[in-house]
């Protein structure tokens, strides 16, 4: 909400400074975001008027000027303006002026002619930013003489407060000036409401369908109005001040009303009207071509204004171009209505809109308001354009329209949370100078909410009213005195903190992406994943709530690659989301991508591409942290993972994430030139550890055994180490693979898999019988399950 300050002292004028009043403002909860001055610096401006006006003898484009600057006899001014005309009063720059843009203006000659003086254009002045067609003409009544910023009182700022969405009832001046009143303990004036009295009997029907939506419903004919006259300037300097560009006088005054008392209005014109107004809910498939030129199909949760032959606006949100006021507008029907906000919300988002009107709408305005924002706006049309205005029509639903609110305020809870007793008078006249109708009863205070406050409805909302107006500087500054327990911290569990710290000392960088990704992205790495479509997403390639970190990962990766980073290794954890919205599983999950170098640049390393085992070993360091032995890594397929380098991890026999090379097939659609790996486990199953146990250390040496099995060359190794294990008795205190050979020796279809395996017993020496029975036993079993055989 932007505004004028000399605007707002109209209504209520407070001795202090507009810095001061900013600072109130904005201890008040309405966040002050800029105070700038309304126009540009410039001096020696004043109100002149043309006397005189010949065309130039050298010049076909330029005149030869006399105009009256007060200063006693006519000064000669040569101007390019197409729209000088004697009689006009202006703003005229004497000979020593500066204007904006440190210009000084000087005596000079132009094609012969002398020049002592410039007649201003608005854009010259500062008033403008775009560059103006003519010169700026003041109305008739501009005291010749009169410098030019004390006339338009430029010596003003405009005020933009940013609102929080509960306090709609400050998107006016009549709001603003109410709680700056209430601040300084000041009465509040504004314009006179007064109806108009009709000099018509003539109106035109109105019908609402869907009164829930719709409660309050108020309109006027009003007839033979000029919609060629011009706005007053005192009117368009408001709109302007308050970022609204002047259109023409209808427009500006329902834009000029709604910036007022903060109810908008609509006028439609009355030739273009059939039958009835109609507010109903659109039906499936409707169009409504919009002010702004855009065509829109309608669903059937959008309220629209309507007559017998369609819909003629959004309701709340913008008009149609077909019943807007034009130039050959004579009778108008000014629309003055309280919508439902739930009926307002999103309705401009929906159709790619944001509006003035719907932007108040979805926040609230006061439903007893519609009635003297039609008087008001109609005494300023008859002022300006002239007409006949005819009664006005109302249709209102009392059940739907928002009944009266009570609210309970006990002192007790009051002192508790400004942590500071206040005097009960205090209390009641603070809540009194807010508009709330006040019943002080022995345990605090009972209190009606007005109807333009729609944010308060429980205690905390009356707390917060009595904070703010007493003032938020003037609470005491107390720290809470409160036991603090520390937090259990249980062994069995891995923190997520510890994870992380792992993933750095591996030489990983943790990335923070959006939850939402791209649908062709996810498509191509998920395409069988299902997740929620955002309604309104930021962009259209964040439009999606991501299946997988897979797909931030990669686009971080396709980031860094485009800015000459060739070794990446990075890691996330967060949540992915699967299934629809109404059945939607949430599950916390870390990722992790690497490509490039293996080893830093550097005279001592080489320049080996990271494989698969690189990336496996880094989550194996993970692994161990918690039950290194709950885990299984197996072959398997992911559409986003090569094939052939593709491992599914199962922890406790369940499906727990996926690691593996990415697909050549989708590295290509997605462009990248380099191999990348990724893995993606799930949280829960990382973090599950086991209580730390001590195991006494044996005194008796190890016994250790070499074997080297020929076994099929598709056979994990895997199987053959549960093998191993299983038959290796409980004595087994390691079995690692030290070698794998397929060449000269090996069959074709064979691998060689040599394997070690460790013994010691805690208290005594295992002897080779004891040792020898057990590895019969393990080429036995692998021989009978697996078809392995010992290399002789």
């Amino acid at each position: 909400m932007k505004f004028s300050e000399q605007w707002l002292r109209d209504w209520v004028s407070p001795a202090l400074s507009t810095q001061a009043l900013a600072d109130q403002i904005t201890m008040a909860g309405l966040e002050v975001d800029a105070v700038d001055p309304v126009a540009a610096a410039f001096s020696e401006v004043v109100v002149a008027e043309v006397v005189g006006k010949e065309p130039h003898p050298d010049a076909d484009k330029l005149n030869v000027c006399r105009v009256d600057d007060g200063s006693g006899e006519p000064v000669q001014v040569v101007c390019g303006a197409p729209n000088v005309a004697v009689g006009q009063k202006v703003p005229f720059a004497r000979v020593g002026a500066v204007l904006p843009g440190d210009f000084t203006i000087k005596q000079a000659r132009l094609r012969g002619v002398e020049s002592r003086g410039m007649i201003c254009s608005a854009s010259e002045l500062g008033l403008e930013e775009e560059t103006s067609a003519g010169i700026l003409v003041l109305p008739p009544g501009a005291p010749v003489g009169e410098g030019f910023r004390d006339y338009m009182g430029l010596d003003d700022h405009t005020i933009e407060v940013d609102l929080t969405p509960n306090r709609g009832d400050c998107l006016s001046l009549k709001g603003l000036a109410r709680e700056v009143g209430v601040l300084n303990r000041l009465a509040v004036s504004g314009p006179d409401l007064a109806p108009v009295a009709p000099t018509v009997e003539e109106t035109f029907p109105v019908r609402v369908e869907d009164a829930e939506h719709c409660p309050r419903y108020i309109g006027r004919l009003i007839k033979g109005v000029d919609v060629t006259a011009e706005t007053p300037l005192w009117m368009v300097e408001r709109l302007r001040r308050s970022g609204i560009r002047s259109i023409d006088p209808v427009v500006d005054v329902t834009n000029y009303v709604m910036l007022e008392l903060g109810q908008p209005l609509h006028a439609f014109d009355r030739a273009n009207l059939h039958g009835s107004v109609v507010v109903r809910l659109a039906r499936e498939g409707e169009r409504l071509v919009l002010l702004d030129g855009q065509e829109i199909t309608l669903d059937g949760s959008t309220l629209v204004i309507a007559d017998e032959r369609g819909p003629l606006a959004i309701a709340g949100v913008m008009g149609g171009e077909h019943s807007g006021v034009s130039l050959e507008t004579r009778d108008i029907f000014l629309e003055s209505a309280f919508f439902s906000p739930l009926a307002i919300a999103g309705q401009a988002r929906a159709y790619g809109l944001h509006t003035d009107a719907s932007h108040r709408f979805e926040r609230g305005v006061d439903p007893c308001l519609a009635r003297e924002a039609a008087e008001r706006a109609t005494a300023l049309l008859l002022a300006i354009t002239g007409g006949e205005p005819g009664p006005l029509v109302e249709v209102a639903s009392v059940d739907h329209l928002p009944g009266g609110r009570e609210a309970t305020l006990r002192a007790s809870r009051l002192e508790q949370a400004l942590g500071k007793s206040l005097p009960r008078g205090e209390v009641t006249e603070i809540l009194e100078r807010l508009g709330l109708a006040v019943e002080a009863s022995g345990q605090g205070w009972t209190v009606r909410v007005p109807s333009w406050r729609f944010d308060i409805a429980i205690e905390e909302d009356l707390i917060e009213e009595v904070a703010r107006i007493h003032g938020y500087n003037r609470l005491p500054v107390r720290r809470p005195l409160v036991r603090l327990a520390l937090r259990p911290a249980h062994e069995a569990h891995t923190p997520l903190a510890r994870l992380r710290r792992q993933m750095v000392a591996r030489g990983y960088q943790e990335a923070v992406t959006y939850s939402f990704v791209a649908p062709e992205l996810q498509q191509a790495l998920h395409p069988e994943a299902v997740s929620p479509t955002l309604a309104n997403p930021i962009s259209s390639d964040l439009s999606v709530m991501r299946a997988s970190l897979f797909p931030g990962l990669v686009r971080a990766l396709q980031h860094n690659l485009n800015r000459q980073q060739d070794r990446v290794r990075l890691f996330e954890t967060g949540l992915t989301f699967r299934g629809e919205l109404d059945h939607l599983h949430q599950t916390p999950m870390l990722g992790a991508l690497v490509c490039g170098p293996r080893e830093p640049e550097g005279w001592t390393g080489g320049r080996e591409p990271v494989d698969f085992f690189d990336l496996k070993g880094d989550l194996e360091s993970l692994l161990a942290l918690g039950e290194p032995q709950a885990w299984r890594f197996e072959p398997g397929e992911h559409p986003a993972l090569h094939p052939g380098q593709c491992a599914r991890l199962l922890h406790r026999g369940e499906e727990a994430g996926w690691i593996g090379t990415l697909h050549p097939a989708v590295r290509a659609r997605l462009g990248l030139k380099v191999d990348a790996l990724l893995f993606e486990v799930r949280l829960d199953a990382l973090t599950q550890g086991r209580v730390p146990a001590f195991t006494p250390l044996s005194r008796h040496p190890e016994v250790r055994r070499d074997l080297a099995f020929l076994v099929e060359e598709g056979l994990p190794v895997q199987s053959l180490l549960d093998t191993i294990r299983a038959q290796a008795g409980e004595w087994l205190v390691e079995s690692h693979l030290f070698d794998v050979y397929q060449g000269k020796g090996v069959p074709e279809g064979l691998k060689s898999v040599a394997l070690g395996l460790t013994w010691q017993h805690p208290s005594r020496t295992l002897n080779d019988e004891e040792i020898n029975q057990l590895v019969d036993a393990i080429v036995a079993e692998s021989r009978q399950h697996l078809g392995a055989e010992l290399r002789a």
